[in-house]
């Protein structure tokens, strides 16, 4: 689970509350917002975060027809094209008159590793 060494940028552990793969470095789990640290080193450090892509939107089922099945989708690739990651999210149905709302919002947090990232060549 452990995504490159303790204090790593972009290290994860398991959120010991929901057991989401999350940063190493949260103070909260994003997904159940449990507090994971309470010291005040883990207070003193905590970077503000910024967000970087916020995307919101409605949809809404006419009055009248059937009821519409959804899915929703998280896809994550990198600065080539290559899929990181794609998880279903949520899924449900929308019965005639019904509403959803969607939010997706990713913040970034700096962080002091100041190592660039090795470009892994595919070619042998």
């Amino acid at each position: 689970m452990n995504n490159g060494r303790p204090g790593a940028a972009g290290a994860t552990r398991t959120c010991p509350h929901c057991k989401t793969t999350i940063l190493q470095s949260a103070s909260v789990c994003p997904s159940c917002r449990h507090y994971l640290r309470f010291d005040s080193a883990a207070s003193a450090g905590v970077a503000e975060s910024t967000t970087a892509l916020q995307v919101e939107g409605t949809i809404r089922h006419p009055a009248e027809g059937g009821a519409w099945e959804y899915s929703v989708v998280l896809l994550i690739r990198d600065d080539e094209g290559n899929e990181i990651n794609r998880q279903v999210v949520g899924v449900g149905a929308l019965h005639a008159g019904q509403e959803r709302s969607f939010s997706l919002a990713v913040e970034v947090f700096p962080t002091s590793d100041m190592r660039r990232p090795v470009k892994r060549s595919t070619k042998h």
